[in-house]
């Protein structure tokens, strides 16, 4: 059975800092681009961080730039968001998901059509 299963979420202040976790079971990462896609309410589902399992080669959201920082390590077959500088709004569940592919054009453009996804873990920011 394939599974994504993320942890790390929780509630933090301004300023403050998480780390999520992405662990893959029933499937390994050659081949997909591994991404973060989170969903605030009232908001599309938005991929903020991505990372090609083919080259390594990743991908930020302008609104997370220089505060994440996404990378892998494919012998625990897990992915991580190290997130720094934590705002409100990026209040918001965070979904790993994973998506066939070189390149991670397509998981960025089209995050809903990622062939597999965790359940998703809450990050709350306070003021």
């Amino acid at each position: 059975e394939v599974q994504l299963v993320e942890s790390g979420g929780g509630l933090v202040q301004a300023g403050g800092s998480l780390r999520l976790s992405c662990a893959a079971s029933g499937f390994t990462f050659d081949g997909y681009a591994i991404g973060w896609v989170r969903q605030a309410p009232g908001k599309e589902r938005e991929a903020v961080s991505c990372i090609s399992s083919h080259d390594g080669s990743t991908y930020y959201a302008d609104s997370v730039k220089g505060r994440f920082t996404i990378s892998s390590d494919n012998a625990k077959n897990t992915v991580y968001l190290q997130m720094n500088s934590l705002k409100p709004e990026d209040t918001a569940v965070y979904y790993c998901a994973a998506r066939y592919g070189s390149s991670w054009n397509n998981l960025v453009r089209f995050p809903n059509l990622a062939q597999y996804w965790g359940q998703g873990t809450q990050v709350t920011v306070s003021s």
